[in-house]
């Protein structure tokens, strides 16, 4: 997340100052990215820095200290959004090496790994469930973000799914592989165990936030 571009795209609407920015960030992204106000100071600094913002004059410095964007910082911002993120090479997930190394710990059920992972997310995607039936409906931000947040959910679930069947399928084709107990393991006599139920970023509200 781009904390840098968020700022110059609530400064585009007009001149604000420091803790101004962090509160109308948090409502525009539906309260689920906190942000430390400090760190919105030193992001308007290097912004500064870069010419990209000016700020009022050294006699104005403190809380009401006013930022605005400068022409140069419209131009950043306007590439920025139609610039594609680098997507060429897939991230270094954790999730997808923790399956990869599974499959070569000895002793180790990978497809038991796979179903503690499973039910975590899914556990996920409920709370995320709702969040959005009961607050998303009449706020366009947070229910951009938690579609966001369910399809990505759903998407690692899937993989899970893939990856379990190909595991599988694998341990079937192996000539006069022994029934070990990956092979043997289901979703249904997979161990419980497994990681405490998920708990989601706790969303504040302020009186006056705007949606």
């Amino acid at each position: 997340m781009s904390v840098r571009h968020a700022l110059l795209a609530l400064l585009s609407e007009g001149p604000k100052y420091g803790l101004q920015l962090r509160e109308e960030f948090e409502a525009r992204t539906g309260e689920v990215w906190p942000l430390n106000v400090g760190q919105v100071y030193t992001t308007l600094q290097r912004l500064e820095r870069d010419g990209l913002v000016e700020s009022d004059a050294a006699e104005q410095e403190g809380p009401q200290k006013g930022f605005r964007i400068t022409v140069a910082g419209v131009e950043e911002l306007a590439g920025w959004l139609r610039t594609p993120p680098d997507l060429a090479s897939p991230p270094r997930d954790e999730l997808v090496m923790k399956v990869l190394v599974a499959l070569r710990v000895p002793g180790t059920d990978v497809r038991d790994v796979i179903q503690v992972h499973r039910r975590y997310l899914v556990q996920l995607m409920q709370q995320w469930t709702r969040i959005k039936e009961s607050e998303a409906e009449s706020d366009m931000n947070l229910a951009l973000v938690v579609d966001a947040e369910l399809f990505r959910l759903d998407a690692l679930v899937r993989w899970l799914d893939a990856a379990d069947g190909r595991i599988k399928r694998a341990a079937a084709d192996a000539p006069d592989a022994p029934a070990t107990e990956a092979a043997k393991s289901t979703p249904e006599t997979a161990g419980a165990t497994g990681p405490p139920p998920p708990s989601l970023p706790r969303r504040r509200r302020r009186a006056g936030a705007g949606r």
